[in-house]
């Protein structure tokens, strides 16, 4: 097994620890056990998640409503 070194922020840490002892493990079993899992199709949706919530409230198209054809035109 492989050490590496993380950095987060505290309120972080302190929330990963609290699920971690709900869960009864530490953060770093956690942290294997979420690595373990991960694989391409759920990076992608995690990522897909992140920047959707990123976008959030900054993306705008007028007062114009868009019927279901003109949205899934490409």
């Amino acid at each position: 097994m492989k050490n590496i070194t993380l950095s987060a922020r505290e309120e972080a840490i302190e929330k990963g620890r609290q699920v971690a002892r709900s869960r009864k493990t530490t953060l770093n079993g956690l942290f294997r056990d979420w690595l373990e899992q991960l694989d391409e199709g759920e990076l992608r949706e995690q990522a897909y998640h992140q920047q959707m919530n990123r976008m959030e409230g900054r993306v705008r198209v007028g007062r114009r409503k868009f019927t279901r054809e003109e949205m899934n035109e490409r």
